[in-house]
C-alpha cells in the first residue's frame, strides 16, 4: 500500500509537470503578434551647451566649457530646427542624436548673450 501510494504521487508530479513545461515551451500567438506589432525605440536624444567655434551648412562646430570642455561636431540637414542667429562666437544649445558614431543636430538655439557687468552701483 505504501509502494502503492508513492507511485500514484510520483506519476501525478511528473504528469503535472509535463503539463506546465509543454505549455511553457508553445508560444501562444499573441506574443508572437504583439511583437510583430511593436515599433523600434526612439533614437535617445542628448543636450549640450558651448559656444559656436565654426559653422557651414552642413556641419556646427562648438566648444564646451567646464571641466569636459572640448570640442564637439555636429553634423546638420534640413530637419535642424536653428532659432537664433547662430554665429561664430556666439552661446548655443543643441540637441542631438547619435546615427552610428556620428553626432546629427536635432536643434539648435542660440542663447542671448549674458549681460557684461560693466557699472556698480
Amino acid at each position: 500500500m505504501r509502494y502503492t501510494l508513492t507511485a500514484f504521487m510520483l506519476a501525478g508530479i511528473l504528469a503535472t509537470s509535463g503539463l506546465a513545461f509543454a505549455q511553457a515551451a508553445k508560444p501562444s500567438s499573441n506574443s508572437a503578434a504583439k511583437s510583430a506589432a511593436a515599433k523600434p525605440a526612439a533614437a535617445a536624444t542628448h543636450s549640450v551647451q558651448g559656444v559656436v567655434k565654426s559653422v557651414d551648412a552642413s556641419s556646427l562646430v562648438i566648444t564646451k566649457s567646464g571641466k569636459k570642455g572640448g570640442d564637439m561636431t555636429f553634423k546638420l540637414d534640413s530637419t535642424t530646427q536653428r532659432d537664433g542667429s547662430i554665429t561664430t562666437g556666439s552661446p548655443v544649445s543643441v540637441r542631438y542624436r547619435m546615427d552610428g558614431s556620428s553626432m546629427v543636430a536635432t536643434a539648435v538655439n542660440a542663447e542671448a548673450p549674458k549681460a557684461s557687468k560693466t557699472a556698480k552701483k
